[in-house]
C-alpha cells in the first residue's frame, strides 16, 4: 500500500493527539478510504532503512552520493516471492528492480531454460537504459527476498540525469550479455552435473547464502531438462557431501568441491561479473505491493 499524508482530524488535546506527540504511534489506518497515513519519525525510519538497503545493491553502492541520494527519492522497497512473474517476453516493462538479497532468473520462454541470473551485483528491466521499453525476457524470482523497486518512468527521467548510473548500466548491461551467451554454450555441451553445480554456485552468489530454497521442478525448468534427469544429476553431489538436498532445501555443504565439479564456466562468468562475497545478513524490509 503507497503511504500518504492525510490531514489528521483528531480531538484538540484528546488522548489520541497526545500519543501522538509523545512518539508513540507511528501511522494511523483510516477505515473510510483504506489509506495508511504515516507520521514523521515512522517515515524517517523507512526512509533511513530504504537508504541502508539500496547500499547493499552494487549497482547503487557504486554512485557518487549526490546521484545516489536523487535516485534513492524514487525508490521502493518490496519483498519477492519464489515464483514471481516480474516481467513477461514482449509486454511493456513496468518497473526497475534493484536486488538487495534476493534472486531473479531470466528465460527466453515460459519452458526455456535460463539464459542469466541476477542478485545484488545488478538489475533487471535495464533494457530501459538503451531505449527499450518491451521486455525481451521473462524474469521469474528464484530466491524470496527484498528488492528496491522504481517505476519505469522515473528510472527514464532519472537515468539521463545520472552520468555515473549511465555508465554502471551499460557495463551491466554489457556483462549480462557475456553471461547470457556463455550460459547457452554451456546448456549446449556440458554435462547436467557440472550445470547443475555451476548453477547452485551462481545462485549461491547472489543471495549471500549457501543455504537457499529451490523446487526439483523450477531446477528441472532452468536448465531445461526433465525432474528425472535433476535426481540423476544432483544424487552424485549429495553422495559425495558437497550438497544437502532436502523437501527443496540446498544447502551447499563443500563449496570448493562443487566449483571443482562445475565447469569452467562458473569461473568465466564470475570474470566478467565480479560479486562481492558476504556473509553478514542483509537489511528486512516490509513488502510494498
Amino acid at each position: 500500500m503507497r503511504l500518504k499524508n492525510l490531514p489528521l482530524r483528531l480531538a484538540k488535546g484528546g488522548p489520541e493527539q497526545q500519543a501522538i506527540e509523545a512518539g508513540e504511534i507511528d501511522a494511523i489506518i483510516d477505515h473510510a478510504s483504506s489509506n495508511v497515513i504515516l507520521l514523521p519519525a515512522a517515515r524517517r525510519a523507512l526512509q533511513e532503512a530504504a537508504h541502508e538497503a539500496s547500499k547493499a545493491n552494487s549497482l547503487l553502492a557504486a554512485l557518487p552520493p549526490a546521484e545516489h541520494q536523487r535516485l534513492l527519492a524514487g525508490l521502493e522497497p518490496v519483498t519477492l516471492k519464489f515464483g514471481e512473474v516480474l516481467q513477461e517476453p514482449g509486454v511493456p516493462i513496468r518497473y526497475v528492480y534493484f536486488p538487495v538479497d534476493c534472486a531473479i532468473s531470466l528465460v527466453t520462454t515460459i519452458e526455456g531454460p535460463e539464459v542469466g541470473l541476477v542478485g545484488y551485483e545488478g538489475a533487471v528491466g535495464i533494457s530501459l537504459a538503451l531505449g527499450v521499453d518491451v521486455s525481451s525476457v521473462r524474469a521469474l524470482v528464484q530466491a524470496t527476498g527484498t528488492a528496491m523497486r522504481m517505476t519505469a518512468a522515473h528510472f527514464d527521467k532519472t537515468f539521463h540525469q545520472c552520468p555515473a548510473l549511465q555508465r554502471e548500466l551499460y557495463r551491466y548491461a554489457d556483462a549480462k550479455l557475456a553471461m547470457a551467451r556463455q550460459i547457452v554454450a554451456c546448456n549446449c555441451f556440458h554435462a547436467v552435473e557440472a550445470r547443475l553445480a555451476r548453477w547452485l554456485l551462481m545462485t549461491s552468489d547472489r543471495v549471500r547464502s549457501e543455504e537457499f530454497f529451490l523446487t526439483q521442478a523450477f531446477l528441472a525448468e532452468m536448465l531445461g531438462v526433465r525432474r528425472a534427469t535433476v535426481n540423476e544429476a544432483a544424487g552424485p553431489l549429495q553422495r559425495r557431501k558437497l550438497i544437502t538436498y532436502t523437501h527443496g532445501r540446498i544447502r551447499i555443504v563443500d563449496r570448493k568441491g562443487l566449483e571443482a565439479t562445475a565447469c569452467g564456466c562458473y569461473t568465466r562468468i564470475a570474470l566478467n561479473a565480479p560479486l562481492r562475497r558476504s556473509s553478514s545478513a542483509s537489511p528486512g524490509l516490509a513488502s510494498s505491493p
